[in-house]
C-alpha cells in the first residue's frame, strides 16, 4: 500500500461522502435525488455498529478513496459450518480511478479475514477478469429459465400453498436456515440480517406447507410487464427465490406457478441447477434459436459469485470429518498466489479413504498437483473437475497416471449452493 494511505472502518462523518461515491459507482441504486441519498445515508448509520456487516474505507491524508462493505458469514462447507468472509459494494472515488485504490481494497479484505481464521472469501464480481487475477476462483454459473407456464408439471399439490404474511416470516428464516445447515455452501440468515425478499414492497411470498402445517418450502416472486409489451393483461412472473426442503415442496409451488398461465405468459426462473430442465415438459426458452448442429436454446448463463482461498492448511484442517472421495494418498498441493504470498507453495496433505490430515512440508507425497489458486479454490469446493483443470493445462500432475484418482478424490456429490445476494 501507499505511503500515507490506511484502511479503516467508516464513521457516521464519513458516510455522506460515502454514499455519493456509491450512487457514482452503482446508478443503479437511484441516489440521483438528495432524498435518496439522504435516506441510504440513514441506513448505513444504522448499522454500522451491526455485529455480521463492517465499512471500510481506504484513506490517504484523511481523504476517502474508496470503500467497501464486509460480510462475517456462517457458510456450510459440505458438513462443516465455517467463517467465511464476503466483500461487496466495492466503490472507488471517480477522481481517484486507476490509482489501485480497489487493489488496496481487496488486499485489505483478504488478510482482515485469514488473519480472522477465515479459510475462505467470497465475493460477487463486478469484473471477473479483475478479480480472477487477484486469486478468485469462478463458482457455479448461473442459469436464467425462461418457461410457458404449461411447461411445468401439473402433479404437486397446489393447494397446500398460502401466501404468507408477516406472521409467517419467522418460519421463512427457520427453513432457509434449516436448508443451510446441511447445504453445501449455503450461507445462514443472520439475526441483524433480514432476507433480501422480506424487504421489497414488489415481491410475493408463497409458502407450501406439508400436512404437520410446516412451512416445507417457499417462492419468491413478482409480476413484470415484459419490454415492448402492450397486452397489459399479460405479464412475466419473475421467480426471484425457490427454496424447498423436498422434491414434494418443489412440485407443489411449481403447480401453483403453472395455474398463473391465465395471465403470465412466462416463468422466469433463475437457477444454479443444471438440471432444471428435466422438470420441464418443453425446455426451449421461446428464443427459437439453434446451436450448431441441432441444439435448442433452452436458457442464458452467467458466471457470478466466486471462491478464494485464504488459507489452505485451515481449509483442510476445518473440516476434519470430511470425505474427500475414498482415495488414499499423500499429495503435495502447490499453489501460486501473489497476493497472499505466505500461501505460495506447497502443503502436503494425507488422505485415508478420503479423510484428509496435514503433514510435514518435508513429508514424501505420491503425486504433485500444482495450479493457481482461484483454480484451487474453485476445486476444493467443488465447482469444477480436476480433469476439467488437467485438460485445459490450468493444473500440473507429476504423475499423469494419477489425474483419474485425484479427479476422484476432489469430486464433490454437489457443487454449491448460494442464495446470498450481497
Amino acid at each position: 500500500m501507499e505511503e500515507g494511505r490506511e484502511v479503516r472502518p467508516l464513521t457516521a462523518d464519513d458516510v455522506d461522502i460515502w454514499v455519493e461515491m456509491l450512487g457514482n459507482a452503482y446508478p443503479v441504486m437511484d441516489l440521483h435525488t438528495r432524498e435518496a441519498r439522504e435516506a441510504q445515508a440513514a441506513r448505513i448509520r444504522e448499522r454500522l455498529d451491526a455485529p455480521t456487516v463492517r465499512w471500510y474505507g481506504l484513506f490517504q491524508d484523511d481523504t476517502l478513496l474508496g470503500g467497501m462493505r464486509l460480510h462475517d458469514f456462517q457458510m456450510t462447507c459440505f458438513e462443516t459450518p465455517l467463517l467465511v468472509g464476503g466483500v461487496g459494494m466495492v466503490a472507488v472515488d471517480l477522481a481517484h480511478k486507476k490509482e489501485h485504490v480497489a487493489r488496496d481494497l481487496i488486499s485489505f479484505y483478504l488478510r482482515h479475514y485469514r488473519d480472522r481464521g477465515a479459510p475462505l472469501g467470497i465475493l460477487y464480481p463486478f469484473r471477473p477478469d479483475f478479480y480472477h487475477a487477484m486469486g478468485f476462483g469462478y463458482g457455479v454459473k448461473m442459469n436464467s429459465y425462461r418457461v410457458a407456464p404449461a411447461a411445468l408439471p401439473a402433479r404437486g399439490n397446489r393447494s397446500r400453498v398460502r401466501f404468507l404474511r408477516d406472521e409467517g416470516r419467522a418460519s421463512v428464516v427457520s427453513l432457509h436456515n434449516t436448508l443451510a445447515a446441511r447445504t453445501h455452501g449455503m450461507i445462514a440468515l443472520a439475526p441483524d440480517a433480514a432476507p433480501y425478499y422480506l424487504a421489497r414492497p414488489e415481491l410475493r411470498l408463497a409458502g407450501w406447507y406439508g400436512e404437520d402445517g410446516t412451512l416445507r418450502g417457499y417462492l419468491a416472486f413478482a409480476f413484470e410487464l415484459p419490454d415492448s409489451h402492450m397486452n397489459f393483461v399479460l405479464q412475466d412472473i419473475v421467480v426471484h427465490e425457490l427454496v424447498y426442503a423436498d422434491s414434494e415442496a418443489l412440485l407443489g409451488l411449481l403447480a401453483f406457478l403453472r395455474a398463473q398461465r391465465d395471465q403470465a405468459q412466462a416463468i422466469i426462473f433463475h437457477t444454479l441447477s443444471d438440471s432444471f430442465h428435466y422438470l420441464l415438459t418443453d425446455p426451449r426458452n421461446g428464443s427459437q434459436r439453434l446451436t450448431p448442429h441441432v441444439y435448442h436454446e433452452s436458457n442464458t448463463q452467467g458466471v457470478g459469485l466466486m471462491y478464494r482461498l485464504l488459507d489452505v492448511r485451515r481449509f483442510f484442517a476445518a473440516l476434519p470429518d470430511h470425505r474427500f472421495g475414498a482415495e488414499t494418498l499423500t499429495l503435495r498441493l502447490t499453489l501460486r498466489d501473489s497476493f497472499l504470498p505466505e500461501q505460495d507453495g506447497g502443503v502436503v496433505v494425507r488422505f485415508e479413504r478420503g479423510a484428509a490430515r496435514l503433514e510435514p512440508d518435508d513429508t514424501p507425497a505420491d503425486v504433485e498437483l500444482r495450479l493457481a489458486v482461484g483454480d484451487a479454490s474453485a476445486l476444493l469446493m467443488g465447482c469444477v473437475s480436476l480433469r476439467g483443470l488437467y485438460d485445459f493445462g490450468l493444473a500440473e500432475v507429476s504423475d499423469e497416471r494419477a489425474v483419474s484418482r485425484l479427479d476422484a478424490l476432489f469430486h464433490a456429490e454437489r457443487p454449491p449452493v448460494c442464495l446470498t445476494p450481497f
